[in-house]
């Protein structure tokens, strides 16, 4: 069951990669683990044999110039199975991921357009999936990705939607999300609130930031409250081994980690893109972990009489290279640059870090057990390499702080969205708590709860999905 664990795991870190090495470009470490920490939510595990017809809509490529007369096609995905006259409209939202059926044929969001004839449709976000706009991703080209130009699609899309289908004319229309696609649920209610009569936003983050230091700290207490202590202090010990390694004897280190011969430990950028990277794996089993992932983990771990060598072999296991470890800033930088004209969701996401959210998840805080080897600087850096000089601290710091002025930041002072999270889900702590009415999930990790409610939810769990269940009742009354 180990050995289980441990491939799926490995396969879990490449499976977002599956685009990108049918191009035959290897991806380096960084780069690697980041795209498992966006890859959306859970897939749901789709027994309905109900067609989902895919569809386009023309859409301005600004929303806000009307002397640009570009255009683009926006994918969306349709399973009308349940509709009727009047059919309410239920419209699941993509984020920085390709949409694809599984949600609106499986799961709780299904099951309550079931209950009320509705009609689900999945929206694909400009620049991610099949939903292109420009033909590259140079930095000019990527002026049109902004999450208020998203948002206006949305709002471009429902009345498209309502206006060209007799049978919807007057139909209510209700929102869900999860992660970034969560966190547009609320600020589409904030900027349009009389297109939607509700939402849902399943681990949504409200507050951009650059230092998004608090993020280890929940992946490390996932570890120590699921895995024990024994396990957090393996992990502590295994990075701060691995660390003075460097220092101290960095030839071990190297063969240790089975890094490529181009590695420089010397080199700031260096160690900070492996010691990130290292910490990345455990956030991806963090914020994904379902019953029993982290104990696993954690058993395979303490398998080991050396610290290090612990740490060692689960990176090895997790990033599954074929020969050594790419982890050098430079080969990131490449990976990034090569995306311009080699389209994968990563460069437009990075590019949206920059230009508005931060959210890097730093080594600041020492309560954690990850190291202190990986500060945002690092991920500043990229910024100014990938897409231009002007994205310096001072600049990304104040795109922050606009987001925050246009949507609110922690108030985004809307109605009717209902807010979930995981207790040790690591993004929760920019998201709506319980004392702001937030529904916070013991245990659960992120965007845990869009499967069916079941017989093996937890009794929180299952309170959660029927409160929401029974708000979609009152929206649609």
């Amino acid at each position: 069951m180990l050995a289980i664990k441990l491939v799926s795991l490995a396969l879990l870190v490449l499976a977002s990669q599956s685009n990108a090495l049918k191009w035959k470009k290897d991806v380096p470490v960084l780069v690697k683990t980041l795209k498992d920490l966006h890859r959306g939510p859970p897939q749901q595990v789709v027994m309905n044999r109900a067609t989902v017809e895919e569809k386009w809509i023309t859409q301005p490529l600004d929303h806000f110039d009307e002397t640009n007369t570009g255009t683009y096609q926006m994918r969306y995905l349709v399973n009308d199975e349940f509709q009727t006259e009047g059919s309410p409209i239920f419209i699941f939202l993509g984020g920085e991921w390709e949409a694809s059926s599984g949600m609106i044929l499986q799961g709780h969001w299904y099951d309550m357009a079931k209950e009320h004839q509705g009609l689900l449709l999945y929206t694909e976000h400009r620049y991610y999936g099949q939903s292109v706009p420009t033909s590259d991703m140079s930095t000019e080209s990527l002026q049109y990705l902004h999450v208020k130009q998203a948002l206006a699609d949305v709002a471009q899309f429902i009345t498209t939607i309502k206006a060209e289908n007799p049978q919807l004319t007057n139909s209510k229309v209700v929102l869900s999300g999860g992660s970034y696609s969560a966190t547009m649920v609320v600020w589409f209610k904030r900027l349009y609130p009389d297109l939607v009569v509700g939402g849902w936003a399943s681990s949504a983050p409200l507050l951009a930031k650059v230092d998004f230091s608090e993020y280890k700290e929940v992946v490390g207490e996932a570890f120590k409250q699921l895995g024990g202590q024994q396990c957090y202090d393996r992990i502590q010990k295994g990075i701060n081994d691995l660390e003075q390694m460097f220092v101290n004897n960095s030839a071990q280190a190297h063969a240790m980690l089975r890094l490529c011969s181009d590695f420089d430990h010397n080199n700031d950028l260096d160690k900070w893109s492996l010691f990130g990277s290292i910490s990345n794996i455990f956030s991806g089993v963090a914020q994904y972990q379902t019953t029993g992932d982290i104990e696993y983990y954690c058993d395979f771990l303490l398998s080991f009489d050396d610290d290090a060598a612990a740490i060692a072999n689960f990176a090895y296991w997790a990033w599954n290279y074929p020969s050594c470890i790419d982890a050098r800033y430079q080969s990131t930088v490449d990976y990034y640059l090569w995306g311009i004209d080699n389209f994968d969701a990563s460069r437009p996401w990075y590019y949206q870090t920059c230009n508005e959210y931060g959210w890097y998840q730093s080594s600041t805080s020492n309560n954690q057990p990850f190291g202190n080897n990986f500060p945002a600087t690092l991920y500043i850096e990229l910024c100014k390499d990938v897409f231009s000089s002007k994205y310096a601290s001072s600049q990304i710091v104040s795109n922050t702080a606009q987001t925050n002025e246009d949507f609110g930041g922690m108030n985004p002072e809307v109605e009717n969205i209902y807010m979930t999270h995981g207790g040790l889900d690591p993004w929760n702590p920019i998201g709506h708590g319980v004392a702001e009415g937030a529904t916070v999930i013991t245990g659960a990790s992120h965007c845990a709860d869009f499967s069916s409610i079941s017989a093996i939810d937890t009794q929180e769990m299952r309170a959660s999905k029927e409160r929401i269940a029974e708000l979609v009742r009152q929206w649609l009354a």
